[in-house]
Order: structure tokens, then C-alpha cells, then sequence
């Protein structure tokens, strides 16, 4: 074998390889003397096959499996031989006829193209300094949060009297029929059904006009139903629902008590408040984490210049690209990106790819450096949380993740980059700020220089599905 390094410019290195077609042969004959024995072909008696017709038969097929061997097994030679670390996988490319090759006939030549990772050193956590934001929930919140519980279980009592009628926030008790064309329509009636007025249940324009309505009447119900609607035999199509008003009860929100609490499950009105206070911690200790994550990236940005893989850099723009198109063609994309021309976007999305990348290697280098990994625990954790947002479909989900390395390898990402970034918090200094709710939720800046430079603007929300350091 005969390998050449043609170009070795910045990361991008490309070699060509020769494999003599002796080689292939030999290689092609030591794998039928080894099928041999096994073949059961009319005519022979079991590991009697003429080694002849064993190539005729299958000598072509024999020789793309040799082939395809031989090039995973000099591909990683090469890579070996000359100690580079891949920033992806190795494109190659055959020179030649490839089937004067798998005829035997020809060497298999072909060129090797591959990007590097690049030589840095990462900043040393011990140097960070970073500032958590932190904000400890109020006695008025923990009151709106129970008193937000209290409407959410709310009961619902029959109004009485010759003046009821229907209004926002009401329960109607109704019996309908709904009909296409005067035709009644499969899935479209139901009796004695609940219906709270103004919740949105029903396609739009149906509860709006049962407002103002008694028990007794019987209400003429024209609607249109969305283009979007689940049903395709009822898209777009106008209809009449035939409604009966049955009954009309008002909402009347229950009582912050310990019954209250019994009957969600807990002991007292008092566990009720800690547990409601805890939610809001939680809350806001996820919003400070968030905060404090941005600010390490944004410090680890600035703090690490060096050469980026050129592919990894294409791949993630491409990523960030496809959604951007998306938006776009879906009228989605934020009032100040569609007033740019394709050219400025590009510009600030391929610096955000950049940064992602620059991050994910920087992470990564340091979870190298400190033998952060990925347990099988966690990584079977992170499959059945996953699938379990599957429903009914959750065994499928989670043995399709069992079975697909790439499916795996995006759930490990986000879990690899957490514990590297809880390991750089926990040797940075970390100084906690005491400040507003208000300031803990708001969203961030860019970083300068990621998108206009004439003033701040708010968070640009880069398309591409993965936090940066899932790229590492």
C-alpha cells in the first residue's frame, strides 16, 4: 500500500492511497477459501465447492466486501500512522474504474480528505470569574401561585332564576348536532356535553355564540372549520350545529384550605404553600442557571481564538441555514432579520455557527482533559425521559434510541456538555447577584459582534435545534 499526503493546508488534510490489485486478491481469495466450507450449492457436496465456481458465482460481491474493508482498514491507518484527530468523518474519494477494480483488474486508488481538530489550549476554569443571578421567591407569589390553583380547580354550580344567561367563564350543558350541506356529519354530535365558554375547547366561533344564552334555547351554530383541523373530510368546510342549551353553571373557584390541599394530595394548606414556593424556586434556579451558562460561553468565546474545522463550521451553518429557510418561507422570522438581505443574514448566521463550533470544542477539550463521560445510567435515564414524552408510543421511541447510535449520541450531547460546564462552575469563581425577577426572566443580548453593531438587540435565537457544545 502506498499512502502520499497531497495538501496539508491550516486543518484540512487530503492523502492518496494505493492498494496494489495483488493485494485485493489475495485479500478476495483468503475470504472465499473462508466462505468456502459453508456453502451448500446443488450439485456439490457440503465444503466441496470448486474454489472456481465459488468465484464466479460471488467473486464480485466478495470483492465489494474487500474493498469496503480495505478501505475502512487503510483509512484508519492513515489516520493512525500520522496521529490526526478527525474532526469528522473522512471523505473519500475513488480514483479510476472502480469496476475494473472489483473485477480484479485495476488498484484501488483513492484520495482521503479529512479535517483536523485543532492544537489549543483551553483556558484554565480556575481563572473564570462569573456572576449567578439569583432571586428568591415572595410571599405574594407564593399567594398568586395558590390562588392561580384555585381557579384551576374550580368547581362549577347551576345558576338559577328567570334573568340566567350564558356569559364568559360559564359551563354550558349542551346536546348538538353538527351537519355539511345539511348532511350530520360522523364524530359531530354529542349530548349532554360541558363547555366552558371563552376556554377555546371548540373550533373557533362556536363558543362565541352561545354567549347570552338560556337553559331552553335552542341556538343555530354556523362555523368554519380550520384548515388545520385534524379531520381532512372537514378542512376548510363550513358548517351548522344545531345546539340545545340544557343548562348554564357558574364557576365558583374553591377555597384555599386544607381541604383543598386534601384533595390534591397533601396534608395541609401549609405543605401546599412549600410545595408551590419550591415549584417557584425551582423555577427561578433554572432561569439563574441559564443565565450563568450564557455568561461561561460568552467568557469561553472570547477567551479561545483558533482555527475551526472547516466542515464542522459548513455542517453547522447548513443546520442553522435549512431552519432559516424554513422561517422564512413560513413568514416566521423575527421583524429584524426579515428586513435583511440573504447576504447580512448569512454573514451573522455563520458567525453563530462558528461560535457554537469554537464552543463545542473548547467544552469538549475540557471534559477530555478532566475525563468527563456519559454513564450508560445517564444515558439510559435520558432515553426513558425521552420516550416517556411519547405516550402510547413510548416503547417504539425508546427501542428505536436503543438501536440507533445517532439518535443516542443526541441525547448524550446535552448531558456530556451539563457536567462540563457544572465542572467549570464549580472550580470558576462564582459570585452570587441578588436581582429583580424582572432582570432573572429578561431575555439576553447577543454577544458584540453576532449580529447589528449600531445597538444592542434582543436575543437572536439561532435556528439550528442544538446548544452550541452539543456540536463536540
Amino acid at each position: 500500500m502506498q499512502i502520499v499526503e497531497k495538501s496539508g493546508e491550516g486543518l484540512s488534510r487530503v492523502f492518496g492511497v494505493t492498494v496494489p490489485v495483488a493485494d485485493l486478491n489475495s485479500a478476495l481469495d483468503a475470504r472465499i477459501a473462508e466462505i468456502t466450507p459453508t456453502l451448500n450449492i446443488k450439485g456439490f457436496r457440503p465444503g466441496k465447492v470448486p474454489t472456481a465456481h465459488v468465484r464466479r458465482l460471488y467473486g464480485k460481491a466478495l470483492m465489494s466486501e474487500v474493498i469496503e474493508k480495505t478501505l475502512n482498514e487503510t483509512t484508519q491507518k492513515v489516520l493512525q500512522d500520522n496521529k490526526l484527530r478527525p474532526a469528522g468523518d473522512p471523505d473519500l474519494k475513488p480514483e479510476g474504474d472502480m469496476n475494473a477494480v472489483v473485477d480484479g483488474k485495476a488498484d484501488l486508488a483513492y484520495e482521503i480528505a479529512v479535517d483536523v481538530m485543532p492544537d489549543f489550549e483551553p483556558v484554565d476554569p480556575a481563572t473564570l470569574s462569573l456572576k449567578r443571578p439569583v432571586y428568591e421567591p415572595t410571599k405574594a407569589e407564593v399567594d398568586e401561585a395558590l390562588a392561580e390553583l384555585t381557579k384551576q380547580n374550580r368547581t362549577y354550580e347551576e345558576k338559577t332564576g328567570k334573568t340566567v344567561r350564558s356569559k364568559d367563564g360559564d359551563m354550558v350543558v349542551i346536546d348538538f348536532l353538527g351537519k355539511l350541506d345539511g348532511v350530520a356529519f360522523e364524530g359531530g354530535a354529542a349530548e349532554d356535553a360541558e363547555l366552558v365558554l371563552g376556554s377555546g375547547q371548540f373550533i373557533p366561533g362556536f363558543e362565541e355564540q352561545l354567549v347570552g344564552k338560556k337553559p331552553g334555547d335552542d341556538v343555530e351554530v354556523k362555523v368554519t372549520f380550520p384548515e388545520t383541523y385534524q379531520a381532512e373530510n372537514l378542512k376548510g368546510k363550513d358548517a351548522i350545529f344545531d345546539v340545545k342549551v340544557k343548562g348554564v353553571k357558574g364557576p365558583v373557584d374553591a377555597k384555599a384550605d386544607d381541604a383543598l390541599a386534601e384533595r390534591l394530595g397533601v396534608e395541609n394548606l401549609e405543605k401546599l404553600r412549600e410545595l408551590l414556593k419550591g415549584n417557584l424556586e425551582k423555577e427561578y434556579a433554572g432561569a439563574s442557571r441559564f443565565k450563568l451558562k450564557r455568561a461561561l460561553l460568552d467568557q469561553l468565546d472570547t477567551k479561545h481564538d483558533f482555527p475551526l474545522p472547516p466542515k464542522m463550521v459548513e455542517a453547522e451553518f447548513a443546520a442553522i441555514w435549512t431552519q432559516v429557510e424554513q422561517d422564512k418561507e413560513a413568514g416566521n422570522l423575527p421583524p429584524e432579520d426579515a428586513k435583511k438581505s440573504d447576504k447580512k443574514l448569512k454573514e451573522e448566521y455563520r458567525k453563530i455557527a462558528e461560535r457554537r463550533v469554537r464552543l463545542g470544542l473548547v467544552l469538549a477539550e475540557i471534559g477530555r482533559a478532566n475525563n468527563i463521560a456519559v454513564t450508560d445510567q445517564e444515558l439510559n435515564e435520558a432515553m426513558i425521559a425521552e420516550a416517556r414524552r411519547y405516550g402510547p408510543q413510548a416503547q417504539q421511541v425508546f427501542d428505536l434510541f436503543r438501536q440507533n447510535p445517532n439518535a443516542q449520541a443526541q441525547l448524550r450531547a446535552p448531558i456530556f456538555e451539563d457536567k462540563v460546564v457544572d465542572l467549570i462552575v464549580e472550580k470558576a469563581k462564582v459570585k452570587d447577584t441578588k436581582v429583580s425577577k424582572d432582570e432573572l426572566l429578561k431575555d439576553d443580548d447577543l454577544p458584540a459582534g453576532y449580529g447589528d453593531d449600531e445597538a444592542p438587540k434582543p436575543t437572536k435565537k439561532a435556528p439550528a435545534k442544538k446548544a452550541p457544545a452539543k456540536k463536540a
